[in-house]
């Protein structure tokens, strides 16, 4: 969210279509006629990741010269970022930061912001708009409203709220479902909707639960046969699975005020990145798409090799280096990565997770692995522990515990990625003791607390955790990855990361 405290007192003008025009030469900003371009996307869940990644690829598109592909931008909930970007017209700073440099590069690609729940039917019409072909999607993975075992979760207020009040939706799955209704009546093609968020074979993913969501509506409109809009949605539209990558912190205030320095104008929210950018796609887009392969995406028929390793490399490495690092006192992923015993500890992490990628898919996991030791070394980027660690419940199923349970499978002992459940759980615990109170959320938070509040023995916490956010429900491996978790929850508890790293060699 951006500051109140901003660099009024260095400059009192906003970067906008006008002010662009006066920045420095050194500062890159859009080389096209921004009126000349069309809305052909609509994004949902403008967060900064989106806005570092997808939409820096759509401003080298358009750039290009491919007008067609203007960004319209959807807050789901917070009004924070279109009142950010507006008065600025739409345009924002992307910083890219390595330890030593730093490339400021005005976007451009945005064309038009909406905020959700202020005017859902502003949304309706974006996605109903002909010359919308893609709606793009980053709305964190809790977003997608799953139940333990992974289906949609019927008894969500919010699925409840958008089954009865389909004009009036407020989730992904009721804006979406109900403007494929409204251009199947009008006879529009279906826009193709990418998901780009970190969620196993994201596109079919989202298909599935969008289906289950139809279904639900279906039955209480009483559609039946090919009339139904599940049909519909299950034949007629495309879900391209993708992935993602790109590191992106949180903005700071003092991020905000070195940006404006340079500008000699004030940026609202800037986007801090690395250089390090990442997007691989199923090319399925039966209603067109931009020329990404141009700018370094990789259009392929097949995602799920790039995702797991993604997922289980990058993402499962993360996870794991900001629990131990907040339990250890480290700020920053830079930080803790440097500490020698949780960079011994990643290292023997990757090694368990590497067997459990797919075999014969060209993986230089080598290669990968490097490359990331190097991302995570980035002092400029200050990347916060407990930003990654938010959401773990969500997020540890396809990043840790899905490796855990293949190398059980395969008769190895995942002993590194258990103590990265374990260190969640520990962190969990640690809020309101060791650490602040809401230094980190997750969607089960009170269900944790209660958990915690019970002050139960490592094994009956582990399988009261594991049965609340229904890791390896159905498993026959899952006694073994809870029985390592345990092991490791006593040794965390009775010593910190020192005494788990010790228990392991490290």
């Amino acid at each position: 969210m951006p500051s109140e405290q901003t660099s009024r007192a260095t400059t009192t003008k906003r970067l906008s279509s006008i002010t662009a025009r006066t920045l420095p030469a050194s500062i890159a900003t859009p080389s096209y006629d921004r009126s000349r371009v069309v809305p052909g996307i609509v994004h949902l869940g403008v967060g900064a990741f989106h806005r570092a990644h997808q939409a820096a690829y759509i401003d080298d598109c358009l750039a290009a010269g491919e007008t067609g592909w203007g960004i319209v931008g959807v807050s789901l909930r917070s009004a924070d970022t279109h009142d950010a970007l507006m008065p600025q017209d739409g345009l924002y700073t992307l910083a890219i930061r390595s330890s030593g440099t730093e490339k400021l590069q005005v976007i451009g690609s945005i064309a038009a912001m909406l905020v959700a729940p202020e005017d859902p039917s502003a949304v309706l019409a974006a996605l109903t708009d002909p010359r919308t072909r893609i709606v793009t999607l980053t709305i964190t993975e809790k977003a997608y409203l799953r139940a333990a075992g992974g289906g949609l979760d019927a008894a969500h207020p919010d699925i409840v709220n958008d089954l009865a009040n389909p004009k009036i939706p407020k989730t992904a799955h009721g804006f979406l479902t109900e403007a494929l209704a409204r251009r199947r009546a009008a006879g529009t093609p279906p826009f193709t909707v990418l998901c780009c968020d970190n969620l196993p074979a994201n596109g079919a993913t989202l298909h599935r639960l969008l289906i289950e969501f139809a279904e639900m509506r279906d039955a209480r409109l009483g559609a039946k046969g090919d009339a139904t809009l599940a049909k519909h949605i299950a034949d007629a539209v495309a879900f391209p699975s993708s992935m993602v990558d790109r590191i992106v912190p949180a903005t700071t205030d003092a991020d905000r005020a070195r940006i404006a320095v340079e500008l000699g104008v004030e940026d609202a929210w800037p986007v801090m990145t690395e250089p390090f950018c990442q997007w691989v796609v199923e090319d399925n887009f039966p209603g067109g798409r931009p020329a990404w392969e141009r700018f370094g995406v990789t259009m392929v028929n097949d995602v799920r090799p790039f995702e797991d390793m993604k997922l289980r490399l990058l993402n499962g490495s993360h996870s794991a280096i900001a629990y131990l690092g907040l339990l250890s006192g480290h700020a920053t992923v830079d930080r803790a990565f440097a500490d020698p015993a949780i960079r011994a500890f990643v290292d023997a992490l990757w090694a368990e997770a590497i067997p459990t990628l797919p075999k014969n898919a060209g993986l230089a996991t080598a290669s990968y692995t490097a490359e990331l030791a190097e991302r995570f070394s980035n002092t400029a980027l200050a990347h916060r522990t407990a930003q990654i660690a938010n959401d773990g419940s969500q997020k540890l199923p396809q990043r840790i515990v899905a490796s855990a349970l293949e190398s059980i499978e395969a008769g190895a002992v995942p002993e590194h990625l258990t103590l990265a459940i374990a260190a969640w759980i520990a962190a969990c615990e640690a809020r309101g003791k060791t650490l602040p109170e809401s230094h980190f959320t997750d969607p089960l938070d009170a269900a944790l607390t209660a958990i915690g509040d019970k002050r139960l023995s490592a094994a009956e916490t582990v399988v009261s955790v594991f049965d609340l956010a229904g890791f390896a429900k159905e498993e026959s491996g899952r006694a073994n990855v809870m029985d390592l978790t345990t092991a490791h929850l006593e040794q965390l508890r009775r010593g910190g990361p020192a005494a788990a790293f010790a228990a392991l060699g490290i």
